[in-house]
């Protein structure tokens, strides 16, 4: 990790704004129709970081709880005012993790997905590079993810 690191992002209107203090520990590009559904889009792509990596530097986001396949919910923070989803809490990791969305940050190219999963029900036209790890399914977790990576989410939910 560096001390360094820093990354901010926030809503189309400008009224949340908040910075990740440190890397990701691991960036998910998912194909699930669920995913596709929820963003009107093609994916998702998130970064989970541990939820106090992240600092709200201006508003206040409304979280609200939707619903997931799972049948366990996801709360998912938004702009008050354009309704822009920042970030997502899974009811796996609770409050701990935040599935911060990609796109919302000032710079999205610093952080490319790790892993792209549930390709099974990608869209047909979306092309994954070569060399993209990619699973048709969920994955490993300990087969994928890096050894620091592993040890920060274990030293953050106490397994």
């Amino acid at each position: 990790m560096s001390d360094k690191f820093s990354l901010e992002g926030g809503c189309t209107c400008g009224s949340v704004r908040y910075r990740m203090t440190t890397p990701p520990m691991y960036v998910h590009c998912c194909h699930c129709r669920w995913c596709q559904r929820e963003t009107g889009s093609a994916f998702a792509i998130n970064a989970m970081i541990e939820a106090d990596r992240v600092e709200v530097l201006q508003g206040t986001p409304d979280v609200l709880l939707t619903p997931t396949l799972s049948g366990k919910g996801q709360k998912i923070a938004r702009c008050p005012h354009c309704r822009v989803a920042l970030w997502s809490n899974y009811a796996g990791a609770g409050d701990k993790v935040r599935f911060v969305r990609v796109g919302t940050l000032d710079d999205p190219d610093r952080l490319p997905p790790d892993i792209h999963i549930f390709t099974a029900s990608r869209q047909p036209w979306v092309v994954l590079p070569q060399d993209a790890l990619a699973f048709e399914e969920y994955y490993d977790r300990e087969a994928c993810w890096p050894v620091e990576s592993l040890e920060r989410r274990r030293v953050l939910l106490g397994g």
